[in-house]
């Protein structure tokens, strides 16, 4: 069996979340590659010591580029601010790394357009990239798309997507990097209106060519963990429409002051024949409508996407046990080794991220100059 070493650069939230795939990818997936969890990096050696003991990493490095070094690590995992994500994926590509980089890929359309020239050099040489846009890993919107592509639901017309989240309604809630837009690139935005822009375009295989936008701060400032203030430069909130290269219309919603709301992100696609909604805080659950059904009983129905027939869902419990968030990190994970194994490129890809970060410019564009923008290369 042949194995591969891993270099993760991170390891707080998203690490945690990385670092639990990784352990669990190969008991439950058995992928044609072998993950080794070789060495974690951090900026502090007692804090990354730390990590490493807690989440299963075998060595420790101060310093990322050290990872690019080593012989004993070709895949880069980068869990860090999107600040860091362009020069650590040029570097490692360059290197001859695969490289796996959270979502969004990067904190601007150059930065983009920079790691994704990098990611079609790298192929070249049979390095792969890909981006972690993991909710298109939930059973249940795998198996949307699939519903999709086969015509269940005819003709799309509709898309209506929204993420609300509520852990910024309290103004007093202190300051943190996902304010701070040199570091973060954008607020609500980026950080999870990227998410239901790419569940949309992966469900419906359409794609956004325009997008009229509005922003919104709701609490400039801030109080610092230590005392003091410090500004929000990004937004709290993001409100587009949009029209797609196949004539459906969308409508996008994406807020951290929805209060009540912890981590809703859902999506309904109507079309000619039927259509489909699914809400993240019920994951297992996807609503299906079919319309040529007769009228009388006609209505949408749940599917409890466990079955082992469902995309994923063979691979873990008996049918009706479910299945949770951090589920998707492990079949990323999955899909990213098959491939590399397998000689071909993952998805999404960098080229897939760029898209995604240009739909993000224009929402930006949109709200400023209060118009409609169309969307780079859409055209």
């Amino acid at each position: 069996m042949t194995t591969v070493g891993v270099g993760m650069v991170g390891h707080a939230f998203m690490g945690r979340a990385h670092s639990q795939a990784w352990r669990s990818v190969g008991p439950f997936f058995a992928p044609p590659l072998t993950p080794l969890m070789t060495a974690l990096a951090g900026r502090s050696a007692e804090r990354a010591a730390a990590a490493a003991a807690s989440l299963g990493w075998a060595s420790v490095e101060t310093d990322w580029k050290e990872l690019l070094r080593r012989d004993d690590v070709q895949i880069i995992d980068i869990c860090t601010p999107g600040d860091g994500h362009a020069e650590i994926a040029v570097a490692a590509l360059d290197a001859g790394k695969h490289v796996l980089c959270e979502k969004p890929l990067a904190n601007s359309v150059a930065e983009a357009e920079a790691m994704t020239a990098a990611a079609a050099r790298a192929r070249e040489r049979g390095i792969r990239s890909m981006v972690g846009f993991n909710y298109r890993r939930v059973p249940a919107v795998t198996l949307a798309r699939r519903l999709v592509a086969d015509g269940r639901i005819g003709t799309v017309r509709h898309i209506r997507a929204q993420y609300l989240q509520d852990w910024l309604a309290d103004p007093q809630a202190p300051f943190t990097w996902r304010l701070d837009r040199e570091k973060a690139g954008s607020g609500a935005l980026g950080d999870i209106a990227s998410h239901i822009v790419d569940t949309a375009q992966f469900i419906t295989g359409h794609k956004l060519a325009a997008v009229s936008a509005a922003l919104e701060t709701f609490v400039p400032e801030r109080p610092l963990p230590g005392g003091g203030t410090a500004q929000v430069t990004v937004d709290d909130a993001a409100l587009f429409i949009g029209r797609t290269d196949g004539g459906a219309v969308a409508t996008f919603e994406a807020t951290r002051f929805a209060t009540g709301r912890k981590n809703a992100l859902r999506i309904e696609v109507s079309g000619s024949s039927g259509a489909l909604y699914f809400d993240l805080e019920s994951l297992n659950e996807l609503w299906f409508h079919d319309a040529e059904e007769d009228g009388t009983t006609a209505g949408f129905r749940r599917i409890v996407v466990t079955e082992p027939d469902h995309p994923y869902a063979g691979r873990w419990w008996p049918p009706g046990h479910i299945l949770g968030y951090e589920h998707t990190f492990t079949h990323q994970m999955a899909d990213l080794l098959t491939a590399i194994a397998e000689g071909r490129d993952p998805s999404p890809s960098f080229a897939d991220g760029l898209q995604v970060q240009r739909i993000l410019a224009a929402v930006a564009d949109s709200a400023a100059s209060r118009r409609w923008v169309d969307v780079e290369g859409s055209n």
